[in-house]
């Protein structure tokens, strides 16, 4: 686990440190590779440039990389992914058209009329701040050889070890700090991993020119900053909370939460698991680290009492439960709605499994608090068509396009849902553990939440 790029850029720099006597020139990929290329540049004492790439995403589904496009044309298209899409060579083609104008105007932004530096006969190392897939190093790797490059080097401080063996057709080396297997997603591996705007990769880049600048000095925004958490796996300004409820027949209870409330939030989406996990699932974690991002509130709360889940661990009878779990949701939303730093924010559930069932069930008994709903890799035939049919909220159905059996139970409750859209994220299974699929899954959940929950609501803030 690195704290932030920074960290993960001065650890990889040790890895690299063998190259120093080939005085290699090093190549940050646009744009969170950048601030991890600095650390490696200023170890190494090499110059630090950023080179432009960009994912060109599949049609439906466009967070699914079906290859990249590198500044100067290179393209590197994933043979796999085509078969897995449908797609053409002209389609891609018209695909990384389309991207050109957006790589052309980073570039602008970046170095203005400045050309890259002169690669021919020098050793190029890239840096990125994670590989999961690699289309994006594959089309820097083709770029940088066009350009006459004797030797290139990848290096991340981590890399989905599934992925090295295509990555060496490319790359003279591969080098990592970690090589984790199963990979899932590289956001996982951070402490802190918040998106980097052009106006710090700029920071980056106007520190590694100026001969003046400190390696101490602050690039960066706040997060980056903060000291590491005593917790590992708790997000910046996480604060551990108890929803009260009241059992059916044995009297109150309480159920242990974790709120992410960021300046201005845009809303709150509460997180439902499913069957046999926890608040704590590193996916439902990583996916609240990117709405975080974006600028949502997060919610991460247990469905069942420590007793509860300790008794379910013999039984596996409560995480079935479809009735009793949508009543916690239930009481979770109205205690959590109530509260004078939320009251106002527009409320979105993300549910994964059977928890998908539940949210769809709340979001049923509690129409006028739900203004959207997104099932992972959900169950949501688990809830009576009527009862889907009483679901206002637009909902939107992510499923893995190797999930057949979930894929065919999710199309089957299309008809009961007015709002409904069904997203298919190509070449995952059911939990999404392949690199770049649950990727995707965050960043389509952050687009739906955008549209369907509207600016912020004027409210008290959270520093109120």
């Amino acid at each position: 686990m690195f704290r932030d790029r920074e960290d993960g850029g001065r650890r990889l720099a040790a890895r690299l440190e063998r190259f120093r006597a080939e005085r290699p020139i090093v190549l940050g990929l646009t744009r969170g590779g950048v601030p991890v290329a600095l650390e490696v540049s200023h170890a190494l004492g090499a110059p630090l440039e950023a080179i432009v790439v960009r994912k060109l995403g599949a049609p439906g589904c466009p967070e699914y990389a079906i290859g990249a496009l590198a500044e100067g044309g290179a393209v590197y298209v994933r043979r796999e992914a085509l078969q897995e899409v449908g797609l053409d060579e002209a389609e891609v083609a018209a695909l990384a058209e389309r991207e050109a104008i957006e790589v052309a105007r980073r570039v602008r932004i970046y170095r203005g009329d400045r050309p890259l530096p002169e690669l021919a006969g020098r050793t190029v190392i890239v840096v990125d701040d994670g590989v999961a897939t690699g289309a994006t190093a594959h089309a820097a790797a083709r770029a940088v050889r066009e350009r006459g490059a004797a030797r290139v080097v990848l290096a991340a401080p981590v890399i989905a070890a599934e992925s090295v063996p295509e990555l060496e057709q490319d790359f003279d080396e591969v080098v990592a700090v970690d090589l984790p297997e199963p990979f899932i997603a590289v956001g996982l591996w951070y402490e802190r991993f918040g998106q980097v705007s052009d106006e710090e990769v700029l920071g980056c880049l106007d520190h590694e020119r100026s001969p003046s600048a400190q390696a101490d000095e602050s690039l960066w925004n706040g997060e980056w900053n903060q000291p590491a958490s005593a917790d590992p796996s708790a997000a910046p300004g996480e604060e551990t909370v108890a929803i009260p409820f009241d059992h059916s027949h044995a009297g109150p209870g309480a159920l242990e939460a974790d709120l992410v409330l960021p300046e201005g939030a845009r809303g709150l989406v509460m997180f439902v698991h499913g069957s046999g996990s926890t608040r704590r699932s590193p996916r439902n974690r990583f996916v609240a680290g990117v709405l975080q991002a974006a600028g949502f509130g997060t919610l991460l709360f247990d469905l069942l009492t420590p007793g509860e889940a300790e008794e379910d661990e013999i039984t596996g009878q409560l995480r079935f439960d479809i009735e009793l779990l949508t009543a916690r949701v239930v009481a979770a939303t109205r205690w959590i709605t109530a509260l004078p730093l939320i009251r106002g924010l527009p409320l979105g559930y993300f549910g994964s499994s059977t928890g998908a069932a539940a949210a769809l069930g709340a979001a049923a008994i509690l129409p006028d608090h739900v203004a959207a709903v997104v099932s992972r890799g959900g169950r949501p035939d688990l809830v009576p068509g009527p009862t889907l049919a009483l679901v206002r909220a637009p909902v939107l159905l992510v499923v893995g396009g190797r999930d057949e059996t979930v894929l065919e139970l999710n199309r089957s409750v299309l008809p009961y849902l007015g709002r409904a859209q069904l997203s298919v994220v190509p070449g995952a299974t059911h939990l999404f553990e392949e690199p770049g699929t649950l990727g995707a899954v965050a960043r389509l959940a952050a687009d739906w939440f955008g549209r369907s929950c509207g600016p912020h609501v004027a409210g008290p803030s959270p520093a109120a």
